[in-house]
């Protein structure tokens, strides 16, 4: 987040189980809003969950995970723990008494040991009988001294939080920890179909984004927007994929589509479909591939040709995370960011920096893998 030098453009993403929205996404994200935003994905999953979900999706980097129904919250691609969040959680919490005292209700399937959290007891529980088991329960914990949340979500997942988690209350808690910093972000976006999503939307001055798949207790909520912005992954023809104000980095996101259809035989390579992309790149720029092996950007560009069709009818995907971009001289960008190859389950990392020349229709300069 040392990248911010103002108030970001806060985004909370729900997690896709459609690969091709998610990669439509992360065009989008990497595109548009990485350099000034901040992305956050709030989920029900444990943080072993949660790292189990990324290797098998094509997720980007947040640089935050709210994590168990809101009860942890972790930074960066390490997950450093926020401590103090914590800290806030132990008040009138008692992890044991709950145990025992759910123990009491048959009904009450509890969930994988994975599951189970320091600030959240988890079972599945018929939708039917739900309601009456949390009245029950919520009153024998409060008559203990315990302040909880009881939250039920999916048509049959009891959570059992203290009162102050939830992913709602997390979202606050980040808002005014960013606003201390005097980073209070201009805009907060949140999207959500479930139960456990339905308090984001409760939080002031938060815009929300009803999905597909939404359940009731969601629809109910006020203050939701509507409105679309254009994947680079989703425009057929990139001459037709331009932006009004100088984007390096959505240039380099447009050149790995390039080179993920190329190999999927998915593109035209003949005549101007070529010049066209190599009118981007300036011609003195270098490749180094991971071996140390230089390469001319546009000679890179060529040898894309004999790739046609490598990937073809197989499951091949290509995407950037953690774009960045900086002005390293007044004609000349230097763009990082990490490159992942899908190909038959297998995700490969490489490591991509790039300088860029300030023309819109150039890219200048070293292009690394490591």
């Amino acid at each position: 987040m040392e990248r911010l030098h103002g108030s970001a453009r806060l985004m909370v993403d729900h997690d896709d189980p459609d690969d091709i929205s998610l990669l439509s996404f992360n065009a989008l994200w990497e595109s548009y809003y990485r350099h000034d935003s901040l992305l956050v994905f709030s989920t029900g999953r444990s943080p072993t969950s949660y790292k189990l979900l990324r290797n098998e999706k094509p997720l980007l980097t947040p640089d935050v995970a709210v994590m168990s129904v809101g009860t942890e919250i972790a930074y960066g691609e390490a997950l450093v723990v926020d401590a103090g969040w914590e800290e806030y959680l132990n008040h009138k919490w008692d992890r044991e008494i709950i145990v025992e005292e759910t123990s009491k209700f048959p009904e009450l399937t509890p969930q994988s040991e994975i599951d189970q959290r320091p600030h959240k007891v988890s079972f599945y529980v018929e939708e039917v009988k739900a309601l009456a088991i949390i009245d029950v329960l919520a009153e024998r914990l409060e008559k203990l001294g315990l302040d909880v949340n009881i939250i039920y979500s999916s048509g049959i997942a009891l959570d059992v939080l203290p009162r102050g988690a939830g992913k709602g209350q997390a979202l606050a808690y980040l808002m005014k920890k960013f606003a201390l910093d005097g980073k209070l972000p201009a805009n907060t976006l949140v999207c959500g179909d479930s139960g456990n999503d339905a308090e984001l939307f409760s939080i002031p001055e938060v815009y929300g984004v009803m999905v597909c798949r939404l359940i009731t207790s969601v629809m109910q909520r006020k203050n939701c927007c509507s409105g679309k912005n254009v994947s680079p992954r989703d425009i057929k023809d990139f001459q037709k994929c331009k932006v009004e104000i100088i984007n390096p980095g959505h240039e380099v996101v447009k050149f790995y589509l390039f080179y993920e259809r190329c190999c999927r035989a998915e593109v035209e390579m003949a005549g101007q479909h070529m010049q066209n992309l190599k009118s981007f790149f300036y011609s003195l720029g270098t490749f180094v591939h991971p071996s140390g092996i230089e390469q001319p950007i546009h000679q890179c560009i060529d040898a894309m040709e004999s790739l046609n069709g490598d990937r073809q009818g197989k499951r091949f995907q290509v995407w950037v995370d953690q774009l960045s971009s900086a002005q390293i001289g007044s004609d000349t960008w230097l763009v990082k960011c990490k490159k992942w190859e899908s190909y038959a389950e297998i995700a490969l990392l490489r490591r991509e920096a790039l300088l860029s020349d300030n023309n819109p229709n150039v890219l200048k300069g070293t292009t690394t893998n490591g």
